[in-house]
């Protein structure tokens, strides 16, 4: 699982890679985390808050999109940074999850939203799932 950063104007470009689909969803919390306040998800602190996220999408490229959308605004609204996630029940339409996180005071940058331009979450040929991630600054 990994995330790397591309160059896009005025957006962060953002891709994805796992040996799963939940691997690119934990890939995707980890790389927003890193924009939003850079590595904060390498110490190994505890975490201070906790919040549960459920969505319906109609496809895995919406779920993921939806589920990062819906990850900043829990940032946003709590101050923090989430770091980890316990899938409880992640499916290619359903996601039940708690996330976890570590309060903050400010952020490194400010992300707008999580876009739907350039995501499409696939299943390479060598079984790697990827996807391109954009991120409204």
């Amino acid at each position: 699982m990994k995330f790397q950063y591309f160059p896009h104007t005025a957006d962060i470009r953002m891709k994805v890679e796992g040996s799963s689909f939940m691997e690119i969803m934990v890939a995707g919390i980890l790389g927003m985390a890193n924009i939003l306040k850079e590595d904060i998800c390498n110490s190994e602190d505890s975490f201070e808050i906790k919040s549960n996220i459920v969505l319906k999408a109609t496809d895995q490229t919406c779920l993921l999109i939806d589920f990062l959308s819906e990850v900043l605004s829990h940032s946003y609204l709590e101050k923090s940074i989430y770091c980890k996630v316990n899938f409880i029940k992640l499916t290619a339409t359903d996601i039940i999850a708690d996330i976890y996180g570590k309060k903050t005071i400010g952020f490194d940058e400010e992300i707008k939203a999580v876009t739907y331009h350039e995501a499409e979450v696939v299943k390479t040929n060598g079984n790697t799932w990827e996807t391109f991630i954009i991120f409204d600054i």
